[in-house]
């Protein structure tokens, strides 16, 4: 599917290692595809041991994974970035087309274009939807309106990013684990917000409407559109 940047946390005494990134190629043609060419190394100390880190943090009861649930295979945590050449990478992009399909909103964050907060950042939380129920796409499309500021600012400036975090499913729930904590996987993607064009809004008002049907019933007077994001880059969190 898809995921050059890593992340490295220091503080509290633990380091992430296992985010995994990588950019999408031009056109977007090739946007089904994992690449399994790593361009950094880890040091071998902290992939021994990262685990550790977290486990004496929490009781045995914690870890006690339903099979169902499971996203992928076990495996040690790794950090790794991708190019955009070689075999692909199942497991990590499974995980992120599962936050991507059964997120209902995500987080969008862009520069603000009006008020006090001129060129700063600004964050909102906007419902979402990657195709109907038995067509997902991996692209995020949505239904909006210019009177709110988050779209104000991207009609402006459409570059943006959006995370959809694995907290408010099933598994994190289940397992009593906060959604800062690393094993509660977290995908963001960045991208150039657009206008939906003409002859994809039958396709976007499906993907929409059957996974929030309230929406219909929204006052016209707000002058709802629909945009979607063409992602350039893709982020993931997940152990």
């Amino acid at each position: 599917w898809w995921l050059p940047a890593l992340l490295w946390g220091g503080a509290g005494g633990y380091v992430v290692v296992s985010s995994v990134s990588w950019p999408l190629p031009e056109g977007g043609a090739a946007a089904d595809e994992l690449h399994s060419s790593s361009t950094e190394e880890a040091h071998p100390a902290l992939l021994e041991e990262a685990g550790g880190l977290w486990r004496q943090s929490y009781p045995p009861s914690a870890y006690r994974e339903d099979a169902a649930l499971a996203s992928g295979p076990a495996g040690q945590p790794r950090m790794f970035s991708y190019r955009r050449e070689g075999d692909g990478a199942p497991g990590r992009a499974g995980t992120a087309r599962f936050l991507a399909r059964y997120n209902t909103w995500g987080f969008v964050a862009t520069r603000a274009a009006q008020g006090k907060i001129q060129g700063m950042p600004y964050g909102n939380c906007l419902l979402l939807s990657d195709g109907p129920i038995n067509n997902s796409t991996g692209i995020p499309f949505f239904y909006v309106t210019p009177k709110d500021n988050t779209v104000a600012d991207l009609l402006k400036n459409p570059v943006a990013s959006l995370t959809l975090p694995e907290a408010d499913g099933n598994f994190c729930r289940k397992n009593v684990i906060d959604p800062e904590d690393p094993r509660c996987a977290r995908l963001t993607l960045t991208g150039q917000m657009v206008t939906v064009p003409p002859e994809e809004v039958e396709f976007a008002k499906q993907a929409m409407f059957s996974r929030h049907p309230v929406v219909r019933k929204w006052p016209r007077s707000y002058e709802w559109f629909f945009m979607k994001m063409n992602i350039e880059h893709i982020w993931l969190q997940s152990w």
